[in-house]
Parts: C-alpha cells; structure tokens; sequence
C-alpha cells in the first residue's frame, strides 16, 4: 500500500462524487493501563463536505478523545482515519500539523486568546502556519471579523470583551484560514443561553455557506440544532 499523502488532503477538491471529508472507520482508541481503558470503541463515522453534526455526551463517554482524532491531535490505536479521502494514519507530525493548519479549525470552550494580543492579532496567528500569502492576512483578519460582527472591536484586547465576543473572535481566528472543517469542543460551554444562542447561529451561517461542521457537546439543545445527532456512550457512537 502506498504511504498517504498530506496534499491529498490539502488539495483534493469537493465534488459530487468526491469521497467522505471525514471518515472514521472501526476505530479504537485504548490507553494503558492497568487497567487499559478503551475510550473510542469500533467508533464509525461519515462526514460529507457541508454535513453539519453533533455529537453529544456526558463527561467521560469519549468526547475529548473523539476531538483529538478528528482534529489530528492523537492517533487510533486501531482503526483508519481518512480526510477527504486520503489516509492520515502514517503521516508524520509535521505533515499532521500541517493538515491542520489548512484544512481543519477549532473552537475550545475556554476561547484560549493571548490575552497580552489585540482582537486583530489574535485571528492574525493562525496564518502564519498556514500558507496565507503576507499581503492578504490582514485583510482577511478584518474580514473574518467584520463577518462575526467584531469589526469594531479589532484593536480591543480579550479581558476587555464579553463571553460571547470572546468566543466570536475564536471563530473568526478558526475561519480566517479558510478550512473545510470546523470542531467546535462545547463552544458553548462558558456562555449565557442568549449569548450561546448567537454563537450557534453564526456557526449554522458558516455552515450555509459550505464549512463542513461537528459540534462537540454535552449539551441535548445544542445537539439538536444540528442536522444529524450523534451520541456517544462508554467510547460508542450511535446515530439519533
């Protein structure tokens, strides 16, 4: 078998009869013990470019392991994970980062800004790793976050914006590389339930506009929001 390439998954294009954008098939996630724990079990799951899913669970049923095999932060212990169609598996770290960098965003619960950093310089970062020409970034940068409804708020730092402005400039800071999936890792978890409300419905546009999408959550009304609902269990997934 061929060894995977990472600019098969930079640069395959979308199309009708393209394969899955994310693809997990019989994967399992075990960590030593004694005793060993298996936190994904024979997890399967399909994910075509524009899906937007949920997946939703308690603490401690293998939302966080889930994250970081999506995201290219940990490997399964058995099992294949493809990006639009390409095995990622054996790719090197330095190729796995740089997957990242370009194909995939993440929104964490804690925002996790540079605090000592401008609105502008936070969504600024990202772009240095991820192959954005030097004279587009700051344009772009604005114009993620004139799309969250920031655009005013460019030269403010983050201790100075609410909760839920704080979450908008981690969306425009995931967005402003253009990905083709977005993780959001309860991106909702620090906020009011107005304020949560705002956010999920910025995601829903992203997604209108064709960013395939999974929301991470332990909340069912935030779940249900999206298209398809995945539950997972004691390291199980199952379809609602």
């Amino acid at each position: 078998m061929s060894r995977p390439d990472a600019h098969a998954v930079l640069d395959s294009p979308v199309e009708v009869a393209s394969p899955p954008l994310v693809e997990l098939r019989d994967v399992t996630r075990s960590f030593p013990g004694p005793p060993e724990v298996q936190a994904l079990k024979g997890a399967t799951l399909s994910a075509a470019a524009g899906d937007y899913i949920s997946i939703v669970g308690p603490s401690g049923s293998g939302k966080s392991t889930m994250l970081n095999i999506l995201g290219l932060l940990d490997r399964p212990s058995v099992g294949e994970y493809r990006l639009a169609g390409a095995l990622t598996g054996d790719l090197s770290d330095d190729e796995r980062a740089a997957v990242r960098a370009r194909f995939i965003g993440f929104v964490f619960q804690s925002f996790h800004l540079l605090p000592r950093r401008t609105v502008l310089d936070n969504v600024l970062m990202p772009m240095l790793y991820s192959g954005v020409p030097r004279r587009e970034r700051e344009s772009r940068a604005r114009e993620a976050l004139t799309r969250v409804g920031l655009g005013h708020r460019i030269d403010f730092y983050p201790g100075s914006l609410s909760g839920g402005e704080r979450q908008r400039v981690a969306v425009a800071r995931a967005v402003v590389s253009g990905p083709r999936l977005l993780l959001a890792d309860e991106p909702t978890g620090n906020l009011d339930q107005r304020t949560s409300g705002e956010v999920m419905s910025l995601f829903e546009e992203l997604n209108a506009d064709g960013l395939t999408l999974i929301v991470i959550t332990h909340d069912d009304a935030v779940a249900r929001r999206a298209d398809r609902c995945i539950r997972i269990s004691d390291g199980r997934l199952s379809e609602l």
